[in-house]
């Protein structure tokens, strides 16, 4: 690659447009203790690239693809960047067309944060040589997380989450005080093309509460904002509090 990062954090261009899913990708770089910022589109992007000199690249291909010349050092890029791409088409022609354009690894939306880590972990190694650091237990308000054991710690009490109920957790918390609609949760949990029951996402965030022993009445993590949808509370909150 020709230069190596002189010191963790390493820093991390996010291109993605949709808010909820770009929030996702930089809390859960927080587990490699990288540096993210992100970009709504590649002009934006382009301006991060000049300003900052990232070590590291992830890309929605519906917005970013114009980058990839760029990234991969052609027409006048000093150094190629790595780069993790991601795609709302899971088919095979989509993945071949994205690594002739100069992607190193691609993963299709909705994805796990496990995975997400998991692959930049292996690019940057790739890259860059050594391993970069990783921080299993994230606090999240009075939540700890671990993203490996799939664990989360409320005071003494441990629970463990299933693979959906912590995307959903990372989700809401990532855009903490932002409330969420059903159908961000969907897209960003299920795709855009999922046909749901109509109460798929009501009856996940349920059992997620249930797991949190978060009472709906008085919120501590989760929050139903009538007629809106969810959003994350780090601390307890006044039920009575106008929203």
């Amino acid at each position: 690659m020709g230069r190596s990062p002189s010191s963790v954090p390493l820093r991390v261009l996010v291109v993605e447009d949709q808010r909820p899913l770009a929030e996702v990708v930089k809390l859960t770089l927080n587990h490699g203790v990288f540096a993210a910022r992100d970009a709504v589109d590649s002009a934006a992007a382009a301006t991060v690239l000049s300003d900052w000199s990232p070590h590291l690249a992830v890309i929605d291909m519906d917005i970013g693809a114009a980058l990839l010349p760029r990234l991969a050092g052609i027409g006048g890029g000093a150094t190629r960047i790595p780069v993790l791409a991601l795609t709302r088409r899971g088919d095979l022609r989509a993945k071949l067309e994205a690594f002739a354009l100069g992607v190193d690894d691609i993963m299709a939306i909705p994805f796990s944060p496990e995975e997400l880590l998991a692959r930049v972990l292996a690019i940057t190694r790739r890259a860059y040589g050594g391993d970069v650091p990783l921080v299993p237990v994230l606090r999240l308000g009075e939540l700890e997380v671990d993203i490996v054991q799939r664990r989360a710690r409320v005071g003494a009490s441990e629970l463990h989450l299933t693979g959906l109920e912590q995307s959903l957790l990372y989700l809401l918390a990532a855009n903490v005080g932002r409330v969420l609609t059903r159908e961000e949760i969907l897209d960003a949990l299920w795709g855009a093309d999922f046909v749901s029951e109509s109460n798929v996402v009501d009856r996940h965030v349920r059992a997620l509460r249930a797991k949190l022993q978060n009472d709906h009445r008085r919120p501590r993590f989760i929050e139903t904002v009538p007629g809106r949808g969810y959003r994350f509370v780090p601390t307890a909150t006044d039920p009575a509090e106008d929203v």
